[in-house]
């Protein structure tokens, strides 16, 4: 230091105590794997690391997680995907920056003043990483002990087939792509006071990767509003699901299979009331109360939840639906349809003009 007798004191003390302060090493004997199991034991000893951070941490070459941190961070960042050739990365970061866009855009904020609600939720929170991770894993059909069964990506080959897969199922559920059946966040992600519900996301994602699979798009597209009634109205039917089955990812398939049970109520013919009865003396749906318990209310005050509530309450009734199905619409997924069509003469006129889901309009329609 050369003046000391210009600094604080306090500065000239800390100095000096850095000075003298030991560091302490140790020496590990072994490879790089050994090296690193070490360096986790060592850091979470002050404070542990969050158990889905570690599995990614020590899973960083494994292409779900690349793929994950790649959407969660909009393809920028710190580059997992660094010693992949320079045209796989540019297509995992274009690929992982539309996923991104299709998942949390707009952005949401809180108490909701507005439907227009992104379908993965808040972008950046301690849940976000975890719920991205699981996307990967629940579209590509990998298994929860990944760790184990899936080998690392060398050259990102892996990686890029996990996040094509992904896109393909983010676009069906809510995008301007001609597939998309748009399906609106307030109805199926979201509950009554404006919480997004990951339970909800995971069982959507596999409710969509099933229609698909059993070919029931049509169905579903014929049977869309009062389907969408029925789960609006007995939207705390999901929380009892999650609370049999005490974990969001635990009661996905539970919630989907509810929903394609109602499905195939309706479809034969029954109302929603008869569908709803029919479920509630299913076996498999005996734990279900299609009773819902009324909370009380003391505070003076409307919390951000109650806020919430009153806005959706007030506009639900009046947002947009398409036009073909009569299911709700997203700002995300609005196509602009011909009534009378083009191969009829149908002209591209205001007057000849409606708002649909861009399935209903390329596929369902025809």
């Amino acid at each position: 230091m050369t003046h000391p007798d210009k600094v604080e004191p306090a500065i000239v003390q800390s100095s000096k105590n850095l000075g003298a302060l030991a560091i302490q090493l140790q020496w590990v004997e072994g490879d790089i794997h050994t090296a690193e199991k070490s360096f986790l034991k060592i850091n979470q000893q002050a404070a542990p690391i969050d158990p889905v951070e570690l599995k990614l941490l020590e899973s960083r070459k494994k292409p779900n997680c690349i793929a994950a941190r790649a959407i969660v961070k909009s393809g920028k960042g710190h580059k997992y995907w660094s010693r992949f050739s320079d045209e796989t990365q540019n297509f995992i970061q274009d690929t992982a920056r539309e996923i991104n866009t299709i998942l949390f855009s707009p952005k949401l904020k809180s108490p909701i003043k507005t439907l227009d609600l992104p379908i993965a939720g808040k972008q950046y929170s301690p849940q976000t990483l975890p719920l991205i991770l699981d996307f990967i894993n629940i579209t590509n059909s990998i298994p929860l002990d990944f760790k184990e069964s899936l080998g690392d990506d060398e050259e990102g080959g892996k990686t890029l087939s996990f996040l094509r897969t992904a896109k393909k199922i983010a676009q069906r559920i809510n995008s301007t792509h001609e597939g998309s059946l748009g399906l609106h966040p307030i109805i199926y992600l979201y509950s009554h006071e404006g919480r997004f519900k990951v339970s909800s996301f995971y069982s959507i994602v596999i409710f969509v990767m099933e229609l698909e699979k059993l070919n029931k798009y049509n169905v579903f597209t014929k049977n869309r509003r009062v389907f969408e009634d029925a789960i609006y109205e007995y939207d705390y039917v999901v929380q009892q699901i999650f609370r049999k089955y005490r974990s969001a990812f635990n009661s996905a398939k539970p919630i989907s299979d509810f929903y394609f049970k109602l499905l195939e109520y309706l479809d034969q013919g029954k109302s929603q009331d008869e569908s709803i009865k029919f479920i509630a003396n299913d076996t498999a749906f005996k734990y279900l109360s299609f009773i819902q318990e009324k909370s009380e209310i003391s505070s003076v005050n409307f919390s951000r939840e109650r806020k919430s509530a009153v806005y959706i309450r007030e506009v639900i009734s009046t947002a947009p639906k398409c036009k073909i199905c009569n299911g709700f619409i997203h700002t995300n997924s609005i196509s602009i349809d011909h009534v009378e069509r083009k191969k009829n003469g149908g002209l591209g006129n205001v007057e000849n003009g409606q708002i649909s889901h861009p399935y209903c309009n390329t596929t369902y329609k025809n």
